[in-house]
């Protein structure tokens, strides 16, 4: 399955707030065995978002939008959303009945605009907010919130699924440069992706889909570069 995940908000691209959401979320669907491919961050701005979700929705499997939900000024994603997939925005009954049946809150509290989702999208409640989430065609979107996206996301979870890649870490207290040769070997003998980190040491990534392929492949790599000492 092939994914991309799309952020919005003023704020990340002013680098005011740390995007967290895309990490945590590459995290976990990559953790399922989807192939995260494009993570995007955008304005709020209802035309940017239409634009890269409808880009999205013709290249990947699935498309999952983060942030911009709610009935302020600039929570604009649902209308993006709704104008990528060409359906207008209206108000949901069901997620309204949700948030003053289980939700606790009477419908006078709601602002105008909160329950607003595409038309016909399937709602996605908010266990530990307000705001509700929604899919509609591929395009799964949730809160930008960390503790509410975290929430929604692990609902909709069994519905991202692929190849489960195994994975090793080996660290080597040698310059980068210096392994370059041994990485190529390496590569040539086992059927794993190579990733390489440097820090205080070089720490290397391998994966694959054959766990026995990418244990040999550690083990490999164990023996013929310097451990950091301890």
């Amino acid at each position: 399955m092939r994914v991309a995940v799309v952020t919005v908000g003023d704020e990340l691209l002013s680098g005011d707030t740390e995007n967290t959401n895309a990490t945590w979320l590459c995290r976990r669907l990559t953790e399922r065995g989807v192939d995260v491919e494009r993570v995007f961050t955008v304005p709020d701005d209802v035309g940017d978002i239409a634009q890269v979700v409808n880009e999205s929705l013709a290249a990947y499997d699935a498309v999952v939008v983060t942030g911009g939900l709610g009935p302020t000024h600039d929570d604009l994603t649902m209308e993006g959303v709704a104008a990528a997939v060409g359906r207008e925005v209206e108000a949901s009954a069901e997620a309204e009945a949700w948030l003053t049946e289980q939700g606790g809150y009477a419908a006078s509290d709601l602002a105008p605009g909160t329950t607003h989702l595409p038309a016909g999208a399937r709602v996605l409640h908010n266990e530990v907010g307000v705001a509700p989430g929604c899919v509609v065609e591929s395009v799964y979107v949730l809160p930008g919130v960390p503790d509410e996206m975290e929430a929604m996301f692990e609902q909709i979870a069994p519905e991202f699924s692929g190849t489960i890649r195994h994975v090793e870490v080996v660290d080597a207290a040698e310059p980068e440069s210096a392994l370059v040769e041994r990485f190529a070997e390496l590569r040539d003998r086992f059927d794993v992706q190579v990733g390489s980190y440097p820090g205080e040491t070089v720490s290397v990534k391998l994966s694959g889909v054959d766990e026995d392929e990418v244990r040999e492949a550690a083990a490999w790599l164990r023996d013929r570069v310097t451990a950091p000492e301890e």
